[in-house]
């Protein structure tokens, strides 16, 4: 099993036929070919959109952090001279493309029958069945849509390269790797597959995410803020309508902060009084706080937890042959891995294999 997860596709399996005996000719001269078989229908992606989706939401977060000599000088906007507004523009027909059915459709289920069974099952329900004071719709089905697809611009990248580093680095590590997959067994046995109920009771699982977000930040700075009034900050003077950037790297990987930041150490994070991605000391820049932070941070953190715990206690890793670690260089334009993970698993849940 090939097990790719970056920010290409969010998780990608395909499963390797390993030869046995009792094959026939044609399925042996395939192994040996390397050839490699469908998924089972519960683990295969939902349908092809879904990674040009994924693509999409990438490309509207990359010019979310790009350079933008607009943003200073609105007057240029009209001549989009480094093409983002016009990329932009693309990027967000292809997410509206996929979503806007599927939210018209449930706001019209919701409309006439009042949802499936009546009670909100998704968040996504929960915004249709909004109300006011005087029993109406609290939202427009535009102003649905645009809330859908800002909460997935909020969680679509923390979880899928907080995960991907996680898995290079502990790849590296066999001992944490191992570690971890102690905790899994010993808190959710063989029998059933992680819930979110059972983040409370792994500790070491939710280090790991947060040592790796620690030490890969999404990007090197936080998003643009402008300041509204005169202030100082350790010292400097920023006067008002500054546009302030906070070095993500920098406060992670600050030494007189943390010691020995560039190594992945999760162990770092056990004495804290509540394990979590959120990080309201700033030591480093998970969500964001304040009124400004994240409104997706408790979703991207289920989401990252979720991930993790369920690739790492579903299958037993290994690298592929003939590599003895894990490349984590980083892309030399982002913080991305600069080769995007490929590691080899095997289903270690037997009741997965009936799937």
């Amino acid at each position: 099993m090939v097990v790719h997860c970056g920010r290409h596709f969010i998780l990608t399996l395909t499963i390797t036929q390993e030869p046995t005996e009792d094959k026939d000719e044609d399925n042996e001269s395939d192994d040996k070919s390397g050839s490699e078989s469908s998924l089972p229908s519960a683990t295969k992606p939902s349908c092809p959109s879904s990674s040009v989706g994924a693509q999409a939401g990438f490309t509207v977060l990359s010019l979310v952090y790009s350079f933008c000599a607009s943003d200073f000088n609105p007057s240029l906007r009209i001549f989009d001279i480094d093409g983002h507004e016009k990329t932009m523009k693309k990027a967000i027909n292809v997410i509206n493309k996929y979503h806007d059915p599927i939210i018209e459709k449930r706001v019209q289920q919701w409309r006439s029958n009042g949802g499936v069974n009546g009670e909100p099952e998704d968040i996504l329900d929960v915004f249709i069945s909004l109300k006011d004071d005087e029993g109406k719709p609290l939202l427009t089905i535009e102003e649905i849509k645009a809330q859908s697809a800002e909460l997935i611009f909020e969680v679509v990248d923390n979880p899928s390269n907080t995960v991907e580093w996680a898995m290079a680095e502990m790849l590296n590590q066999p001992d944490i790797l191992q570690k971890a997959i102690d905790e899994l067994d010993r808190v959710i046995g063989p029998h059933r597959l992680v819930k979110e109920s059972d983040f409370p009771n792994l500790p070491y699982m939710r280090a790991c995410a947060r040592e790796a977000l620690r030490l890969h930040p999404i990007s090197p700075f936080n998003l643009p803020h402008v300041s509204s009034i005169d202030s100082t900050v350790a010292g400097f003077f920023i006067p008002k309508g500054s546009q302030v950037l906070v070095s993500r790297v920098g406060l992670s990987r600050n030494p007189k902060v943390w010691e020995d930041p560039m190594r992945f150490n999760p162990d770092r994070h056990l004495n804290e009084k509540n394990v979590d991605l959120a990080e309201p000391e700033l030591r480093f820049i998970s969500f964001s706080i304040g009124r400004r932070g994240c409104m997706g941070g408790q979703l991207g953190t289920a989401m990252t937890y979720m991930l993790l715990a369920r690739v790492l206690h579903s299958f037993t890793w290994s690298l592929p042959a003939g590599e003895d670690s894990v490349n984590l260089s980083e892309e030399e334009s982002s913080l991305f891995i600069a080769k995007p993970l490929h590691a080899l698993a095997k289903p270690r849940l037997a009741f997965l294999e009936h799937l």
